[in-house]
This record gives structure tokens, sequence and C-alpha cells, in this order.
């Protein structure tokens, strides 16, 4: 059986809405910082284990300092960028928002209109952080992309849309 239920109109797809839909790099950008709290605290959780396995190693020095560059220090990294991810997808795969996204009303959606694959919000998650890496620039590619896609949007096919008030 088919659903025929429409979306719920947004602010770019509503009535009198311009014909180029909004870049969203600003709302983006407020939804990462809303998103480094929870983020953040995760991090710490996934820090712990490191730490008090290698206070463990040290004779229980707990003055010394997981080194930066050592094989202890990426795998914490790697682990904290999973542990992140892991967040990340869950939440757009069970509601379309992190816990930043809410509050501006943005929602992850397919290109389609329907719920993006894991795949896809694996791949976001992944070339969201090249974006990252490479100062921001796949998010304010945004402002020159025709069809205001970040460069995460694009490789993943999904795109933010921001809810029209109620």
């Amino acid at each position: 059986m088919e659903d025929t239920a429409k979306p719920a109109p947004t602010a770019d797809t509503a009535p009198g809405a311009s014909p180029r839909p909004r870049a969203l790099v600003l709302w983006r950008l407020l939804a990462l910082f809303y998103d480094l709290w929870p983020a953040l605290a995760l991090w710490m959780l996934t820090a712990l284990p490191f730490v008090l396995l290698d206070v463990a190693t040290h004779g229980g020095d707990t003055r010394h300092n997981i080194a930066p560059y050592s094989p202890m220090g990426w795998l914490l990294w790697l682990a904290c960028w999973i542990v992140t991810g892991l967040y990340a997808t869950v939440s757009w795969h069970r509601g379309g928002q992190t816990l930043g996204m809410r509050p501006w009303r943005l929602r992850l959606q397919a290109d389609d209109g329907g719920l993006p694959t894991m795949r896809q919000l694996w791949l976001r998650y992944a070339v969201g952080t090249l974006s990252l890496l490479a100062g921001g620039l796949g998010f304010w590619w945004a402002w020159f992309d025709r069809d205001r896609l970040a460069w995460h949007d694009r490789a993943s096919g999904t795109r933010l849309v921001r809810a029209a008030m109620v």
C-alpha cells in the first residue's frame, strides 16, 4: 500500500518561499555548537577507561598524561570520533534530529523526503568530519551550491530542512 501522506511544510517548501532553498549555514553552525555539549560529555565518558588504563600502566601515577601522537592517544581520538558518530547517526535515524538541531527546527531527510539509511548517515558524518577538518569549507560551500547543499549533504544524498513555525 502506497503512503500518500504529504510531508509537513517546511520553511523551505512553504507557500511563498523563494524558489532557491536557503543555505541554513548559520542554523547548522548553531546546531553544531549546541551538539558540542553532549559530545563533550560523551568524550569524557569515553576517555575515562583510557585514562584509568594509562594510570594503571604507569604505576598509579595520576600526574601522567596520555602522550600526544602515541598509539593510546590515536586510539582515544578514534574512540571519541566513533562515539560522536553513534550519537549523531542514531539521533538522525530515530527522529531526524540531534539535540542541537531541535531548538533551530532543523530536520534531516533523504533527498526524496524519506528517512535516510544508516549508510547515508555514516557517510554524511564522515564527509562532515572532513569538511570540519578543512576549516568548515564544506559547510560554507552551501552558500554557493545551486541547491544550497553542503558537501556532506551532496555526498550522502541527504539534506537539512527547517520546519515552519506552527
